[in-house]
């Protein structure tokens, strides 16, 4: 406990937003949402206006709402973005004029939070059996669906290790005086990605998954 709270959990990554629910969001086929969110990312690609990326957000919040998800489980995944969609959009300003700058930065929050949504509203097991539903086509070429639901899986649960990873060297870099030092936190993060990499590895050939 700090100051007499309790401490805050470590982020679980993008499969550990899930909220039970009974809204219509949540209702909604894993595979249906997945495919919004797609349609999502088609829209935020093509350029439209200021005025339709607010449109878009305003959709995305109502929808937020609607599915009734704690607000501080979206703006824990949030909060990276409340700090880069300002820089971005500061940035394409002063390229490309204040329209394209304030449509990025939103049309980034949006994507964000849409992904949020989606994970908030879904199980985890869900969203990797609609991924592997649309990944059969690629039996054709050689490659299994569950092989590709297996390594989305795995890369979504290696990201909440990584922040870790690189928090504690962070830390441990700080307290030696090395703060300021990237070298001090990139290497042994990288090392112990690699020995978590190889750890990964040697459970699934443990599993008959090596191939």
């Amino acid at each position: 406990m700090t100051a007499g709270r309790p401490l805050r959990p470590p982020w679980a990554g993008p499969l550990g937003l899930h909220h039970p629910g009974s809204s219509v969001v949540h209702r909604l086929p894993a595979g249906l949402k997945l495919g919004l969110l797609a349609g999502v990312g088609v829209g935020v690609a093509v350029p439209a206006g200021p005025v339709t990326a607010v449109a878009g957000l305003v959709l995305v919040v109502g929808a937020t709402a609607v599915a009734r998800v704690p607000w501080h489980r979206t703006t824990r995944g949030l909060l990276p973005v409340v700090v880069t969609a300002p820089v971005l959009g500061a940035y394409q300003t002063w390229v490309r004029g204040p329209a394209v700058g304030a449509e990025l930065a939103l049309d980034l929050v949006t994507l964000v939070l849409a992904g949020t949504l989606v994970t908030a509203t879904t199980r985890a097991d869900d969203l990797l059996v609609a991924v592997a539903r649309a990944a059969r086509p690629l039996r054709h070429v050689g490659l299994h669906p569950e092989t590709v639901s297996l390594a989305v899986g795995l890369f979504l649960r290696t990201v909440p290790v990584l922040v870790h990873v690189t928090g504690e060297a962070r830390d441990a870099a700080r307290a030696r005086g090395l703060e300021r030092d990237p070298r001090a936190v990139v290497v042994p993060a990288a090392v112990r990605m690699v020995g978590h990499a190889r750890t990964t590895g040697d459970a699934l050939a443990a599993r008959g998954l090596a191939d």
